[in-house]
């Protein structure tokens, strides 16, 4: 029988201080991505792997992402009424396609500890972590291309890609000897390094499929200098039993910062049956006119 990941972690208890004054009552990861929200298209992204329980992980101040993916029944109601059917598939879809598990955060201490708070709700399996920052666009998901690799009988799993050598102090960032052209198993992982510091420039994006045994590796990693516990740090360890850096396939966005934010929207808006014809004209129109 083909194995399958049933649960996802999705970190998501920041402020989002880069898009202040949006983000000062509205999470960052409800701020739209044409008509849709960014973290929707991280779920969907989840659900098409087969992943049946979503855990958020959140402060409890940003509850609205949970209250996302429930029934609203006025506007259920509403819609109903005046018979808009297609814009009552469109906001309750999800909402019976997984269960939805909140876990807190207490205090921003680092993705690690996130990943940490889910421990109980994970329980004793494989699970994936999805970055909500992180958008990858293509035919094939990326999770999809990563569980198709892990039912190979592969073992845990980072996304990688190549970023331009002055970028690698924003990532954690990996050496791994190839395996294939896109495979490589993973020697050493080091975080936000400098440019003389960096053993490549392939750097880990928003996507992990790590067994349960990482979480007594992230009880054992020291906390930074700010009192952080990063991933990154326990994943050194789970690379002396196995762990393999995959280049995917698609164009990823880092919807957390402005410019990937407003580069997602472009690209999503262009795919957009309705209106992405006149999307076309007018980026076609603004790029004449500088």
């Amino acid at each position: 029988m083909t194995q399958k990941i049933k649960k996802a972690v999705i970190p998501a208890a920041g402020l989002g201080t880069r898009f202040l004054p949006a983000t000062k009552v509205v999470p960052k990861e409800l701020m739209p991505i044409v008509d849709k929200p960014g973290i929707q298209h991280i779920v969907e992204e989840a659900l098409s792997c087969g992943v049946e329980e979503i855990i958020f992980v959140l402060s409890k101040d940003k509850l609205q992402i949970r209250d996302h993916f429930d029934h609203v029944s006025k506007l259920e109601d509403e819609l109903k009424n005046k018979n808009k059917t297609s814009l009552l598939e469109k906001v309750t879809h999800l909402i019976d396609k997984a269960k939805y598990t909140v876990v807190y955060q207490e205090k921003p201490l680092g993705l690690g500890h996130a990943v940490a708070c889910a421990k109980e709700a994970v329980g004793d399996e494989w699970f994936f972590v999805f970055l909500p920052d992180d958008l990858v666009s293509h035919s094939v998901p990326c999770a999809v291309q990563m569980l198709q690799l892990w039912q190979a009988n592969l073992g845990a799993m980072v996304a990688v890609m190549e970023v331009p050598w002055e970028q690698v102090n924003q990532y954690g960032v990996v050496k791994a000897s190839p395996l294939t052209a896109s495979l490589g198993k993973v020697e050493t992982l080091i975080e936000k390094p400098s440019r003389e510091k960096a053993p490549s420039n392939l750097a880990i994006i928003g996507r992990y499929l790590l067994p349960p045994t990482v979480f007594s590796l992230i009880e054992k990693v020291k906390p930074g200098a700010v009192g952080e516990i990063q991933l990154t740090d326990a994943l050194i360890e789970l690379a002396s039993s196995g762990l393999y850096a995959f280049q995917f396939e698609g164009e990823r966005f880092d919807i957390g910062s402005k410019q990937g934010f407003v580069e997602a929207n472009i690209h999503y808006a262009l795919k957009d049956a309705d209106i992405g014809p006149k999307i076309r004209d007018f980026v076609k129109l603004v790029a004449e006119s500088r």
